[in-house]
């Protein structure tokens, strides 16, 4: 079993495969200086379907390749905050327009149910849940980011999307979230590491502890290099690459990838 997060520059993809071979994608941005897609580096593998996409926010960032990868293969469910209607996040994106992506979402969005009327995919040796905060409670793409938690044979991965601090003190009014926070073995840190996707009240009032911060970004932009040394200072820390680490980027580090073995897990 193994979880891949790619290097999509300032975006966000990330891809589960489980022992039984259904996979999870997380967000689907790509890499405009590489030309890499998800769906081509799936059809790539000799992979043509997809059990479940799950979108944590609304910005193009995170579906720029889901042209591509519609393009390419088939997608059984799509988990997404369902709060928001495509007709809102049209509306939300008119201000700055929509790209690409976004549209494919929402076009993809108006047609599927997201599994009301399937039988759900069966992640061998994973738990998930989502949590999210309902429009119009909040009326903008970060607060509205839909946090994922995978228990990948337990080990617990937080994506929490762009979430800013306000939607993450919202959400932390609820008993079952702050027991996720609580339990984290990975962060993957919101908004790409930016300092407005940091709630101080995760880590020092919910124990959130991690051994590992991962950061999915690209050179210095939005400030998301200055929020390292923070992020170090809430982490355990564990071994990658032949060294120890406690904050990871895929601007430095490329892909990375956590591998699931034999009872242990490691990231690589």
């Amino acid at each position: 079993m193994e979880l891949k997060i790619f290097d999509v520059e300032h975006g966000a993809c990330a891809l589960l495969t489980c022992d039984n071979g259904t996979r999870l994608m997380i967000d689907c941005g790509h890499n405009g200086d590489t030309d890499w897609r998800p769906g081509a580096y799936l059809r790539n593998e000799g992979i043509t379907y997809l059990d479940m996409l799950a979108i944590t926010n609304y910005d193009e960032d995170h579906a720029s390749g889901l042209p591509d990868l519609l393009a390419n293969v088939d997608i059984g469910w799509l988990w997404r905050n369902q709060s928001v209607t495509p007709q809102t996040i049209t509306n939300l994106k008119s201000e700055n327009g929509m790209g690409r992506g976004i549209d494919a979402l929402v076009n993809m969005a108006s047609s599927y149910t997201g599994g009301t009327d399937a039988v759900a995919p069966d992640f061998l040796n994973v738990e998930r849940q989502v949590f999210y905060n309902n429009y119009p409670e909040f009326d903008d793409e970060n607060n509205l980011s839909m946090v994922v938690h995978l228990a990948i044979a337990g080990i617990n991965f937080l994506f929490p999307g762009d979430v800013e601090c306000a939607g993450w003190e919202a959400l932390l009014r609820q008993p079952e979230f702050c027991k996720v926070v609580s339990e984290t073995h990975v962060l993957i840190a919101s908004h790409h590491g930016r300092v407005n996707g940091i709630c101080a009240d995760v880590f020092d009032t919910y124990n959130c502890n991690p051994f590992y911060v991962v950061i999915s970004d690209k050179g210095y932009m939005h400030d998301t290099q200055e929020t390292v040394p923070y992020y170090r200072s809430k982490t355990r820390g564990g071994p990658f690459r032949g060294e120890t680490r406690h904050v990871l980027t895929t601007r430095n580090d490329g892909r990375i990838a956590f591998v699931f073995q034999n009872g242990q897990w490691w990231p690589e």
